[in-house]
């Protein structure tokens, strides 16, 4: 979505429209939603009240702002099926009075807001929860989110985001879960279960699962651009987190702003109507992201806003955001024969059944005297997500964790040290910064009773500046024991419409990092970041690295804890970090090629005078390789473990059976911990080239130093299908390759067959 924009009540007016109709269905099959016969009857029930006017009312979502009255008469006349982008409870109140007791049939509005990663309480942003490879977290903390937004007013939470981005210059990969199908499908299920809750009440938010579908593959990172996807890469890489939503019970799907070859997804027949509705027998709705319906225009795949509306309702459209499509240009379509009032009933009744199984009917409003936000639970629920997250990437003799029994003085520096509303990240409206704990505060709280000194030196006021001289803080270096550095980018700099094509740290900050080295004491820097940065040329300037992502509200204490060793670090890379961004696009679960890498020259190898020739040459770049630096799934720890004794509890398995894995993991170091392993499997041979490997299960395995336990994990032999050749979804015959350890290199390996 983009940017909040108020519509004038002037066209709002121009483009109210009148007539009627009506039509009736009943419950086909299971409802994905959880709908019940006594809803659908109490849909057709009032369905059969409304003028085709209301109906196209209910399809119509707008985003509000300043005084009621701006809205009250759209709303009165039932021209309003959703508001979005206002979160105070008494104004919402108000809204949904209008609608309830002074609109012809008393239907509620559903308030829909941005709620990505938190709405008060601010947790990580997603790509840093996918890093915990921990879905009850992430379950948990989607679940917060709704207490905190539901009580005052907002029912409708435009998330998760499901793309799978493998370009870290794409802003929106800060709102996914990286890379891997697998991870995303499982962060999928989790964040729906949590967003909703076990049971519909008036805690529930409605989930969105968007942006349906490819966006993350945008061409060359750059946001709202085209995609190039075949049916095969769709149905093996891109759908199923979004079945998984689906089948978790997602109430809502957005579709995204891209083309793909050439068909812009708000009016994709294909995608929306065939596989969403008709192979998933989704009964939920489907809103368009932010005017995607109006920029059909510019994509010159809509000829106008009417033809544009045409083409989004016969794709399976249900709701419009901000177009004013639907409002302004169904009832001509109507007359024309170019829509039928079927089809509007179609989605009518789908948005009128995600309202009654929330209950808004019965409770449509919240009372703001009781407002939930930053309650204690909420506060280490979000803590305890950032420890997870945070990912060890170097740690050199041992430099983390901190002895703060050795330590008299701390040096704090770098622009992230204390930047509050930079550290929530992207897509964070209802987050205050003031309610944030930075390091800088967390740090002087932890030591305000000690005799350790806390030295704060910026270097840097924000991360975009540029300096390449710091002497205040190369004297205050050489008077300190250990130095603490927090770099990385300001939350504007990822997101939506935030692409980057370099990745390197921004402005000044290699020159600190580099400066603070030269100190010759130890130097530990953490990065806070939407994306993946570049960040091989910094390594040899620290001598440990903690990889922050955005981390929120609780950033400050949960950092401060992996710091000093309260907590072991146990986050691992939810997408691939690359040594350079020239290797884009770099992910593990590539296809293998005819020719593999096989650890060619490089480029300064080549002697001048080199004869001409590709023979023995391979998929690598002469500068640097084939490989990334640090690959999916990465991430060190205080301690070190073990992998041992992989077996599989037979060597043939028809497609009905599971595989029993079992091997043995080690705690070998000196410090309990918890261990993300790791289960991967190659399909030798198909009927299509296969990944070279793909994740298929993963496991958080706490343990005490020096503990050893035996770990099993049942892996059916369905989880191994795919779309073959002849576009068909099943598991084929062959041999089959299952591999274990703690990230996608995963050295154990034994062969299996399926028969």
């Amino acid at each position: 979505m983009k940017s909040l924009y108020i519509i004038p009540s002037a066209l709002l007016a121009a483009v109210l429209l009148v007539t009627s109709s009506c039509s009736g269905s009943s419950l086909k099959g299971t409802s994905t939603i959880g709908s019940t016969p006594e809803v659908e009857k109490r849909i057709d029930a009032l369905l059969s009240k409304m003028t085709l006017e209301e109906k196209i009312g209910q399809m119509n979502q707008l985003s509000v702002g300043g005084p009621v009255e701006n809205y009250a008469e759209a709303i009165r006349s039932g021209q309003v099926g959703s508001i979005l982008n206002d979160v105070d409870p008494a104004r919402l109140n108000e809204l949904q009075k209008i609608a309830v007791e002074q609109s012809r049939l008393g239907i509620p509005l559903i308030v829909g807001r941005d709620v990505i990663h938190g709405f008060r309480t601010i947790f990580p942003i997603p790509l840093g929860i996918a890093a915990t490879f921990d879905p009850d977290l992430a379950r948990e903390g989607a679940r917060v989110a709704a207490r905190e937004a539901t009580s005052t007013g907002v029912r409708w939470t435009f998330s998760p985001m499901l793309d799978i981005a493998r370009d870290p210059r794409w802003g929106r990969i800060a709102e996914g879960s990286g890379e891997d199908t697998f991870l995303d499908s499982e962060m999928a299920k989790a964040m729906v279960r949590g967003y909703q809750g076990d049971i519909l009440d008036s805690t529930s938010m409605a989930a969105c699962v968007k942006h349906f579908v490819g966006y993350g593959a945008a061409e060359g990172g750059r946001d709202y651009n085209s995609t190039f996807i075949t049916e095969r890469q769709l149905r093996n890489f891109y759908l199923p987190p979004f079945k998984a939503g689906i089948e978790a019970g997602a109430m809502t799907v957005m579709t995204s702003f891209n083309d793909n070859d050439g068909v812009p997804s708000t009016g994709n027949k294909f995608v929306v109507d065939e596989v969403l509705r008709d192979e998933w027998n989704f009964d939920g709705f489907v809103v368009t992201d932010w005017d995607s319906m109006g920029e059909m225009i510019a994509h010159g795949f809509a000829s106008d806003r009417k033809h544009a509306a045409e083409l989004s309702i016969n794709a399976g459209v249900d709701m419009d955001m901000m177009t004013l499509g639907f409002l302004g240009e169904l009832k001509k379509l109507v007359e024309e024969g170019k829509v039928k009032v079927s089809q509007i009933d179609n989605s009518v009744r789908n948005i009128l059944r995600v309202k009654f199984l929330l209950g808004l009917f019965e409770n449509p409003y919240v009372d703001p005297s009781k407002i939930e936000a930053y309650t204690e639970e909420n506060l280490l629920a979000a803590r305890k997500t950032v420890e997870e997250s945070v990912i060890l990437l170097k740690n050199d003799k041992g430099t983390l964790p901190l002895n703060d029994k050795s330590i008299r003085t701390i040096l704090v520096t770098g622009p992230m040290a204390d930047a509050p509303y930079e550290q929530m990240g992207t897509w964070v409206f209802d987050g205050q910064a003031e309610h944030t704990a930075t390091p800088l505060s967390a740090l002087r709280e932890k030591f305000a009773s000690t005799p350790v000194r806390i030295v704060y030196e910026p270097g840097l006021k924000f991360t975009r500046e540029s300096r390449q001289s710091y002497p205040e803080v190369s004297a205050a270096a050489r008077n300190a024991d250990v130095i603490l550095a927090f770099l990385g980018e300001e939350a504007i700099l990822s997101g939506e419409a935030h692409c980057l094509a370099d990745l390197n740290l921004i402005g000044g900050q290699s020159a600190l990092l580099e400066e603070l080295h030269k100190s010759g004491k130890p130097v530990v820097t953490v990065v806070m970041a939407g994306r993946p940065l570049t960040i091989e040329r910094d390594l040899p300037n620290t001598d440990a690295l903690l990889y922050a992502f955005h981390p929120g509200t609780m950033g400050g204490p949960a950092i401060t804890r992996l710091l000093f060793g309260d907590v072991v670090p146990s986050g691992k890379t939810p997408i691939t970090f690359l040594r350079t961004v020239g290797q884009v696009p770099l992910y593990y679960n590539h296809n293998n090629t005819g020719r593999p890498y096989d650890n060619n020259t490089l480029l300064g190898d080549i002697p001048l005078g080199a004869a001409q020739t590709s023979l023995g040459n391979t998929s690598y770049y002469l500068d640097y390789g084939a490989y990334p630096l640090f690959p999916f799934g990465y991430g060190l720890s205080y301690t070190t473990f073990s992998y041992s004794d992989l077996s599989l509890d037979k060597k043939q398995y028809s497609e009905d059976d599971t595989i029993h894995i079992s091997f043995r993991l080690s705690n070998t170091g000196n410090f309990d911990a918890e261990e993300v392993a790791q289960v991967y499997v190659r399909d030798m041979v198909g009927s299509v080239t296969r990944p070279v490997k793909e994740l298929k299960a993963f496991r958080r395995v706490p343990l005490a130093k020096g503990e050893s336990r035996t770990v099993t994990i049942d892996l059916p032999v369905k989880d191994l299908a795919f779309w073959g050749l002849d576009m068909e979804y099943g598991v084929e015959s062959g041999e089959f390759q299952l591999m274990v350890g703690g990230d996608s290199r995963a050295f154990m390996k034994v062969n299996f067959t399926v028969k």
